[in-house]
């Protein structure tokens, strides 16, 4: 099939830089499918997403990917005693107004797509394979498999250029020749039954699954496939649509694709390279691209584990490998194949404070705006949550009480193995143990006499509940508990980090940041103490601030001037707890229109069901 940047000739490039980079995995998704020609390529050996936006991708993926090779057409034969090409091809129509191709695109409609003959064949082809499915006398695979052949086979007669944005005003020799629908080619190796065929946005589908290998292979340019294959559309879905202008094209609907939209381009691929849960991620691109590909680059080592990020460039004739530090200007580039492993990691504070969002920071960033340029975890607790939010500039961490805001910057500044050393020297010095009463205490009573955030780290891992609690003289008063040091929470402290390029952190009540000095991408991050529950943080003050109804009407009148302001916000909360219902909330978010997200189960001692608010 004629096809604007069909990867046919770089097949074997993408299998090599597999190959190149001992890449292994069951799944490989093609989340820009176009023709299919990838996933034909791969499905002998993977099991493969296919997935597009636009139908007839689709129905040419679903033919190649159903089957192995050309179907038997058991049931047809029986029924029919005939070759079911010849049969379709033998076929006299008499159009009538339901011939839609004839009607509109051949000179009796006054466009010269295809003759007149040819468009009645095309209709009567199309219908007829269509009367077979509702009759049942082809199965699913087989009906995909003929209305792919169908629309292989259009493009062979078409009076076009290759695409549909216009025709000639001659007949082309090709567009001459009589129409015959002849069998789709397909790769005869597959692993059938396995593979899964979408018709989805690409950047909401990648928040749903997950697997080894993902390629993109998106538009380049501002080439909208809805338009320039706009004929290929019509005669899959076979809906009559309405359509305008010289070339006859149908409507675009939501069809549009920001890829191909110079001021959208790297925006939405930020989002894409963002939530994607693939470990090994392909991009092909090219020096034509709307993205500039050295941008392109450094926004997919935001993204790589270690930043670390490959470019080969493809001619046709010469391989080469070069690693992306190597600059070069790439007049003589016509592909590229971008490859990195995605950080995927989750990691979780080694912080254990009451109402860490350890548990829902996937369903939390899934939720993520397409643009995140600051995070502003304004309530940031054990930084659980923006943590792990990859903005693309910096994310921001406060936080009201002065011992955990010091807790977190210690954790994450200085050297962490210099940290575990120290850990482990006073937990051998003051001889603790799980439930060993004497010993905690005196390291609580030293710690009072002699504050450090060595201590009270300590302190936290053996208190009560991981209670960091304090009296109305900021005297650290929680009882010993049932925990203690583990390899996990020393493998937590070595591996705690900030994704995002830059962080910085703030020691302040979170009503007097100047929301306004915040670029217009940033997203603010609310985990309030939740008003209808009870935490060590909001039982009441103890010397700090505490969280009552006037709190909460303050928060929600903040969030409401940011939304006013244009900014995103995310509000953690809940709805409902132990038979309570939380009115005022439920209020506020009716009369706003801001929609809640059920982000599931947080907190294994006082389980609640989490909710997330958004204003997008």
């Amino acid at each position: 099939m004629r096809y604007l940047g069909s990867k046919i000739k770089l097949l074997e490039q993408i299998e090599r830089v597999i190959n190149e980079n001992h890449i292994e995995g069951e799944i490989f998704a093609d989340l820009f499918a176009g023709t299919g020609c990838v996933g034909d390529f791969f499905k002998g050996r993977y099991k493969v997403i296919s997935n597009d936006f636009l139908y007839y991708s689709y129905v040419l993926n679903k033919a190649k990917l159903m089957n192995k090779g050309m179907p038997h057409f058991s049931t047809f034969r029986k029924q029919y005693g005939a070759d079911i090409f010849v049969w379709l091809n033998e076929q006299s129509f008499i159009p009538d107004e339901s011939f839609f191709v004839y009607q509109n695109y051949t000179p009796i409609g006054g466009r010269m797509f295809f003759t007149e003959n040819n468009g009645v064949k095309i209709d009567g082809i199309r219908k007829s394979i269509e009367g077979l499915y509702k009759k049942e006398d082809i199965k699913e695979n087989e009906y995909f498999f003929l209305l792919a052949s169908l629309l292989e086979s259009v493009t062979k007669v078409s009076n076009t250029s290759g695409t549909y944005e216009a025709y000639f005003k001659f007949w082309d020799s090709r567009a001459e020749k009589e129409f015959v629908i002849e069998p789709l080619e397909l790769n005869c190796v597959s692993r059938l039954n396995d593979n899964i065929v979408l018709c989805e946005d690409a950047n909401k589908l990648v928040r749903k699954i997950t697997g080894d290998i993902a390629y993109i292979d998106p538009p380049y340019t501002v080439t909208q496939y809805v338009s320039a294959y706009h004929m290929l559309e019509t005669i899959a879905k076979d809906d009559s649509p309405v359509i305008k202008g010289v070339g006859g094209k149908r409507g675009r609907g939501d069809k549009n694709s920001l890829y191909a939209q110079r001021t959208q381009a790297k925006r939405i691929f930020e989002d894409l390279l963002r939530q994607i849960q693939f470990e090994h991620v392909l991009i092909s691109y090219s020096n034509q691209g709307l993205v500039p590909l050295d941008e392109l680059v450094d926004l997919a080592k935001k993204f790589a584990i270690k930043g670390q990020v490959q470019v080969y460039h493809f001619d046709y004739r010469e391989y080469q490998n070069h690693r992306s530090s190597n600059k070069r200007n790439g007049e003589n580039l016509n592909e590229v194949i971008i490859y990195f492993k995605k950080d995927r990691d989750i990691n979780k504070s080694p912080l254990n404070y009451s109402g860490s969002k350890d548990t829902i920071v996937p369903v939390i960033l899934k939720e993520l705006p397409y643009n995140v340029d600051t995070f502003v975890d304004a309530m940031g607790g054990a930084f659980n949550v923006g943590a792990n939010v990859l903005a693309t500039n910096k994310v921001v961490y406060n936080e009201l009480n002065p011992f955990i805001y010091n807790l977190v910057r210690w954790l994450l500044e200085g050297n962490k193995e210099q940290k575990v050393l120290d850990i482990e020297s006073v937990i051998k010095e003051f001889g603790l143990k799980k439930r060993a009463k004497g010993p905690y205490n005196a390291l609580r009573d030293k710690y009072n006499e002699n504050p450090s955030e060595l201590y009270l780290y300590i302190l936290h891992m053996y208190s009560f509940q991981n209670m960091i609690r304090f009296n109305f003289n900021h005297k650290f008063n929680t009882p010993i508990g049932v925990a203690g040091y583990s390899d996990d929470i020393k493998n937590r402290l070595l591996n705690f980090r900030v994704k995002a390029p830059e962080f910085q952190l703030l020691n302040v009540d979170y009503t007097k940041i100047n929301w306004a000095e915040y670029p217009v991408d940033t997203v603010f991050y609310f985990d309030p103490p939740y008003y209808i529950t009870s935490a060590a943080y909001n039982d009441g003050k103890r010397g700090m601030k505490g969280w009552g109804i006037t709190e909460e009407i303050e928060m929600l009148t903040i969030l409401k001037r940011l939304d006013q302001l244009g900014y995103k916000f995310m509000l953690s909360n809940v709805l409902e707890h132990n038979g309570k219902r939380h009115d005022l909330l439920e209020k506020w978010i009716d009369e706003n229109q801001y929609r809640v997200i059920e982000a599931g189960v947080s907190g294994w001692r006082y389980a609640k069901n989490e909710v997330l608010i958004v204003n997008y």
